[in-house]
């Protein structure tokens, strides 16, 4: 079969037991196309010397496919692959899922909703396409290893959510909250999706309600000058609150990845709440979603403040109730495991890797070292203590 379209070529096979199908597909960078064959038990489905692109945001590998066309071609999400770089490196038996349902760390293909390809990568690790010493021009070769090798898991895990409010309440559809636990100051400290970011339509909702909060500084975590600049002339920027915080340097962006473990996140980090420290409250903590990022820095204040393991744990997950609808009580297995691979992770870094058990820990102890840790002064670490804790 053949399809004239617009760009580059890729050969999609699938090799049977007792016949060879190919088909030559051209078509842009995104695309590609299979054929199979019916009543074969011994399928090898493979994508040859598909373009990659540097995914720089959070550190990455973009193999130009777009996630239908590469489950067109056999595979199905819950698969094991393989990957070859024409670099020579290679990763294999990696799952391919469309959510990050790994380990911190841990490597995967993952085909999450909006992104335009397909995705090779570290979950909040190191950047795959540097540690493979890619450049751009190089291809991969995807093949299936073993079929639906991580289906449960898959399947356990698989989780979306829509950007349409419905019955939500504006809090809960905008993933907003004011953090109160362990000693923080009443009023001080909140946290949502992205007050002037409006891909999931949240927007103005957010700036909203922290118009009513009486926010005074933003910790923007997810957007650079330029994609702040992006956001404010999009035709359907709504958020008068966020931009007069704005004009008034208000509003600090990091654009942050989310490889905590990193030295840029950590140099960002700093750079945030040393920025905060020198300035009046209230604050707001954000990213896109106000769930990962956000969910790691409001971690690391509310240790500062002397806040329990539960309090900390009960906060990240009040997002997966906003988002998803998963609590404790209905969704107990899914809500162990997002609070295992997330918050259990985050809070073992914080706490230096050092075996402490984690749900007995003295935060207040470890988040000051962890602050030091990522180059905050000590002057610093008792401004932004001032500013957070309720004096003794």
């Amino acid at each position: 079969m053949k399809r004239f379209l617009k760009g580059f070529c890729a050969i999609v096979s699938i090799v049977l037991v007792f016949s060879f199908v190919a088909c030559k597909s051209s078509g842009d960078a995104a695309n590609s196309a299979a054929n199979s064959a019916a009543n074969s038990s011994a399928v090898v489905t493979e994508i040859k010397d598909a373009p990659i692109e540097h995914e720089t945001k959070f550190g990455g590998v973009y193999i130009k496919i777009t996630i239908d066309d590469f489950n067109a071609a056999g595979f199905t999400f819950g698969d094991s692959v393989d990957i070859k770089f024409s670099s020579g490196a290679s990763l294999k038996g990696l799952p391919y899922y469309n959510g990050y349902y790994v380990d911190t760390g841990e490597p995967l293909l993952v085909g999450y909703p909006g992104y335009p390809y397909i995705k090779a990568c570290y979950n909040n690790g190191e950047d795959m396409f540097i540690t493979s010493g890619l450049s751009e021009g190089d291809k991969a070769t995807v093949t299936l290893n073993e079929k639906a090798k991580y289906l449960a898991e898959q399947q356990a895990l698989d989780i979306k959510y829509s950007d349409e409010q419905g019955d939500r309440s504006d809090e809960v559809f905008a993933n907003f909250r004011e953090i109160g636990v362990g000693d923080l100051k009443t009023g001080m400290l909140y946290r949502s999706a992205s007050p002037c970011d409006n891909q999931h339509k949240r927007a103005s909702t957010s700036d909203r309600l922290i118009a009513a909060a009486g926010v005074k500084f933003i910790i923007n975590l997810s957007d650079d000058a330029d994609e702040l600049l992006e956001h404010i002339n999009a035709d359907d920027f709504d958020s008068p609150y966020f931009l007069s915080l704005y004009e008034d340097n208000k509003v600090i962006p990091l654009s942050m990845g989310m490889a905590y473990k990193g030295e840029a996140f950590s140099q960002k980090l700093a750079l945030g709440l040393t920025a905060a420290a020198n300035a009046e409250g209230p604050y707001l903590v954000h990213c896109v979603e106000g769930k990962d990022r956000t969910g790691f820095v409001c971690a690391v204040i509310e240790a500062l403040a002397g806040a329990s393991y539960n309090e900390i744990v009960a906060d990240y997950m009040v997002t997966y109730y906003n988002y998803y609808s998963i609590d404790l009580e209905t969704e107990p297995e899914k809500y162990r495991i997002i609070k295992e691979k997330n918050i259990d992770a985050m809070l073992r870094y914080i706490t230096g890797d050092n075996g402490a058990d984690i749900t007995t820990a003295d935060y207040a102890y470890y988040a000051k070292e962890y602050l030091k840790k990522i180059g905050m002064t000590e002057d610093d670490i008792a401004a932004l203590t001032m500013r957070f804790v309720k004096a003794e």
